[in-house]
């Protein structure tokens, strides 16, 4: 497939307004795809690398090129570039680079350079095509759009199942089913604004406690252990402790779904930037003693658990796990009770007072839903909160000259671009002023020597008091006293908090606007 071809339907599909206009646009795509440029179509589609990162700055990209007068350029060409750039290292990396970048765009023509530029620069994100080419992709081959959507849930890739699909037809879905070993998109929470409001809107529910740990999936098959993350990155060198924690299990295999945590001496939790540091030590090493708690379980013994009620599944988790491992819950089986939700109430409270984040209000009936933010998982945290986009960064003055300090937050659109809702410098320690320079200083796409522009991938977490009126910003909305809680590297741009949660949120401070469902 020509990259032509692609910058075309990319451009198109921005353009149209109707779905149905922009899924018969990508079923074409899809048609005139082959199976093994699947997997780089579908995330260049929704404006990501497969390499997640190359190593190109903004400055990398100014002044490209003549463009080429006719299109040549392969998708699979841009990709094998792309990889080979990203692998660039050492001394005069950047002008390797910079010679190889300019390599690709003197073969590219204007309309490919302009798609370039802005995925390479990740001006180009489009994470709600994701649904859309999904859709596509089920039009294309005659495949049951609700079997694609499943097959991608535990596939864990859109490119994966395209690939698989447009070779051998729509068959090839049954393929995609849970397997021990092959990480699922985990189930997602929305946002209720307290335990009241979570009871009324579930009906009999499981109250269970919120852990401010790094959400894991743990895969044992007889004496292999696997460890992923929520982004189904393998972690499981860096986490001992949970192999040996599954291998002590009465099972041959199971996929359980849980949080990894550290507890002080007093059996309160560590900040979760301790966490996040022990887990992203790579080599494994002995440092903070981390403690797995499970809250369910998606597959034992060769049986799938995902259609199971919350209720069968727990019965199945506290046959399998020792409740030392296991999230503490309470059932309120009959939440019009008064007495059953007073004991709601405290137990969440008593969840505060051990220093947890909140609570996760789940229905009793609900099954696993692989990949989806579902209304019968709802959590309620006392911190008004939501994960932002940082989209640019201004330097700083006074003490903070020469760090980049005060930032600018975006919420995304339904269209995956992010409208910005404020600025701040509040809360960042000395550490992460140091760390945020040099993190965002490699995102960098524009510096006009005050502000620094940088591809939209990092996603911090900011407390605010409150919403206000604002003509300057494109929601209309602002935060008031904005303040830095904690950068969120665990989480992709795609499950930033949106611009409708925002504006939902209505500046209460009563639960927090997030999009995880730990």
């Amino acid at each position: 497939m020509l990259l032509a071809g692609l910058a075309r339907v990319s451009s198109e599909v921005a353009a149209v307004r109707s779905r149905s206009a922009k899924v018969a646009l990508l079923a074409g795509l899809f048609r005139d795809a082959e199976p093994d440029e699947a997997p780089v179509v579908v995330p260049y589609l929704a404006g990501r690398l497969p390499q997640r990162r190359t190593g190109i700055g903004w400055s990398t990209l100014r002044n490209p090129p003549a463009p080429a007068a006719v299109p040549s350029l392969t998708v699979a060409e841009v990709d094998a570039a792309l990889t080979a750039i990203a692998a660039v290292s050492g001394k005069g990396a950047q002008g390797e680079r910079k010679r190889r970048v300019d390599e690709l765009l003197a073969r590219a023509t204007a309309e490919e350079q302009h798609f370039l530029l802005r995925l390479i620069g990740g001006e180009l994100r489009q994470g709600a095509l994701d649904a859309l080419a999904a859709e596509g992709l089920a039009a294309a081959t005659g495949a049951p759009p609700d079997a694609v959507r499943r097959a991608v849930m535990l596939g864990g890739s859109l490119g994966a199942v395209a690939r698989a699909v447009l070779a051998d037809g729509p068959a090839a879905l049954a393929e995609f089913r849970l397997r021990v070993g092959r990480p699922v998109l985990p189930m997602l929470a929305q946002t209720a604004k307290d335990v009241d409001e979570a009871l009324d809107r579930l009906g009999p529910c499981a109250v269970e406690e919120k852990l401010d740990g790094i959400r894991v999936q743990v895969h044992r098959d007889g004496s292999e252990v696997r460890v992923f993350t929520r982004t189904l990155d393998e972690i499981t060198g860096r986490l001992p402790e949970l192999a040996s924690a599954a291998l002590e299990l009465p099972v041959d295999s199971a996929v359980l779904d849980g949080e990894v945590i550290a507890l002080d001496a007093d059996g309160r939790p560590h900040p979760f930037q301790d966490v996040a540091g022990r887990v992203g030590t790579r080599s494994g090493a002995a440092g903070l003693p981390l403690s797995p708690v499970f809250f369910d379980v998606l597959s034992v013994d060769g049986r799938d658990l995902l259609d199971l009620t919350t209720a069968g599944r727990h019965a199945e988790l506290a046959r399998v796990v020792p409740e030392l491992l296991r999230v503490r819950r309470l059932v309120a089986g009959d939440p019009a009770d008064a007495a059953v939700r007073a004991a709601a109430r405290e137990f969440a409270a008593e969840v505060l007072r051990r220093g947890h984040e909140g609570v996760v209000v789940k229905a009793l009936d609900a099954p696993y839903s692989a990949g989806r933010r579902g209304a019968s998982w709802l959590k309620v945290k006392p911190v008004h909160t939501l994960d932002l986009v940082v989209l640019a960064v201004e330097r700083g003055h006074g003490r903070r000259t020469g760090r980049l300090s005060n930032l600018h937050l975006g919420a995304r659109r339904p269209d995956g671009s992010f409208a910005m809702l404020g600025k701040t410098f509040k809360g960042l320690t000395d550490a992460m002023l140091e760390w945020q320079t040099e993190r965002l200083g490699a995102l960098a796409v524009h510096d006009d020597g005050w502000v620094v522009t940088v591809r939209p991938e990092l996603v911090v977490e900011i407390a605010y008091d409150g919403l206000q009126r604002s003509t300057r910003y494109p929601a209309g909305v602002a935060l008031r006293f904005a303040r830095v809680v904690r950068y969120r590297e665990d989480k992709r741009p795609e499950e930033a908090d949106t611009v409708e949660t925002v504006l939902a949120s209505g500046g209460s401070a009563g639960g927090r606007a997030g999009s995880d469902g730990s």
